[in-house]
């Protein structure tokens, strides 16, 4: 038997929720493209897609407000188990949509069950992040390298999701890949009940919600980058940029559909796995281990703007090619691919700046508002993905994107030393 007696302290606390978390974002990734695509299938516009998830983002604005003081209040494996178990009871909901029933009211069901799974994953996601800040080392860049662990490893579990959802529908069907996907994840639930060792605070009394919103200057400030950030991401991400693919790879049939499922699946679990390579390794990347994180946040600045530069180059390829064609495709996925790369480092900075910037005793406040913005972001992404792409195609979504990563670099830029501030 290993012997675990060398081990950091809190490491099979985190160890326990980092397991947790890779459980949960498996299916959240895989019912994102299960959704997507199936009702892409039965013929909704790429707005109606993007009002399935709608409730989704709103509900992880209202959530991530909330939880924070919720996790004070109660710990956070209470909001750890409580994500974990709603996320049970939206798949099985989802699994309950009837095909006969009309366009409203599939619409209405399905944003309604993507409200639960969206409360689900972001007291899942504020619990996990909360829990590097307090159980990670806090030398040699212990900080850094735990959370880009757990936020690198979480985004490539998710981009497996991705394609274990479309893998899903084509072989299960919609039904049946719910009820797997519920039934696998009741397992992981139980496991972590049993399993999970102590390390996490159990909450304490008398929090009051008012704390939930920061008096940190650098908190608020690079909160507000993260909204543009997330939505300049989901902009394509979300609606646009599958459809696209869609078009250019089914002609409508039963087998053309199923291999744009794989190919569509494939390249989003590959973009998704390539972004959270790449935040797991960012500490490595950016020398974190040598550098403070006043320097850090001197870095951040600069690949904001390079990250800016991407989705800009993109927009003049769209409007130069007119249409859908093979070299535009073949650039879309090699300039969304570096996107990837860079919006990585972009990302794992700020999750890092983000637990720096916080004091232990309010970590879940500032962190459940951080990711309120995060949500926020997403929620105006999400919208803008299905108007944006409806309205004038590629050309007007990757410019809104490029605008959106221009105000978050202007954010970073006011981020200040910590030193410096009174």
């Amino acid at each position: 038997m290993r012997d675990t007696s060398t081990w950091p302290k809190g490491l099979p606390a985190y160890i326990a929720v980092t397991a947790a978390y890779w459980a949960f974002m498996l299916t959240d990734g895989a019912l994102r493209m299960l959704v997507l695509l199936h009702f892409h299938t039965l013929g909704f516009s790429p707005v109606q897609l993007a009002y399935l998830f709608v409730f989704y983002e709103i509900a992880g604005v209202v959530t991530n407000l909330c939880a924070g003081w919720i996790a004070a209040r109660f710990g956070l494996t209470s909001t750890l188990y409580a994500g974990l178990g709603l996320q049970v009871l939206a798949l099985l909901a989802m699994a309950q949509l009837d095909p006969t029933w009309v366009v409203g009211a599939s619409v209405v069901y399905v944003m309604l069950v993507q409200g639960a799974s969206g409360m689900a994953k972001d007291l899942a996601k504020m619990s996990s992040k909360s829990a590097v800040k307090l159980l990670a080392p806090s030398g040699d860049g212990g900080l850094f390298r735990w959370v880009a662990i757990l936020t690198g490893s979480k985004n490539m579990v998710k981009g497996l999701g991705f394609l274990l959802g479309a893998s899903l529908l084509a072989t299960l069907g919609f039904v049946w890949s719910m009820l797997g996907m519920a039934a696998i994840l009741v397992v992981i639930l139980l496991a972590v009940l049993i399993a999970m060792p102590a390390g996490l605070p159990k909450g304490r009394k008398g929090v009051k919600f008012s704390e939930v919103f920061s008096k940190s200057a650098n908190v608020n400030w690079l909160s507000a980058a993260r909204v543009f950030l997330f939505g300049a991401r989901d902009v394509w991400f979300v609606v646009g940029i599958p459809i696209y693919f869609y078009a250019v790879l089914s002609e409508g049939t039963t087998a053309g559909n199923r291999t744009a499922f794989f190919l569509i699946g494939t390249f989003m679990a590959l973009w998704v796995i390539l972004y959270g390579l790449i935040q797991a390794n960012a500490p490595r990347i950016l020398r974190a281990k040598t550098r403070p994180t006043d320097e850090l946040i001197k870095v951040a600045r600069g690949w904001a703007w390079r990250l800016a530069a991407v989705p800009a180059i993109l927009t003049g390829v769209a409007i130069i090619a007119g249409e859908p064609q093979l070299w535009l495709t073949i650039s879309l996925v090699a300039g969304l691919l570096i996107f990837g790369i860079v919006f990585a480092v972009n990302s794992s900075l700020h999750s890092y700046l983000i637990l720096s910037f916080t004091k232990a005793e309010r970590v879940t406040m500032d962190v459940g508002f951080y990711y309120m913005a995060n949500a926020a972001g997403r929620l105006a992404g999400t919208l803008l993905s299905g108007l944006t792409y409806q309205i004038c195609g590629l050309p007007l979504m990757l410019g809104v994107a490029a605008f959106m990563v221009a105000l978050s670099a202007i954010m970073v830029g006011l981020l200040k030393p910590e030193r410096s501030q009174p």
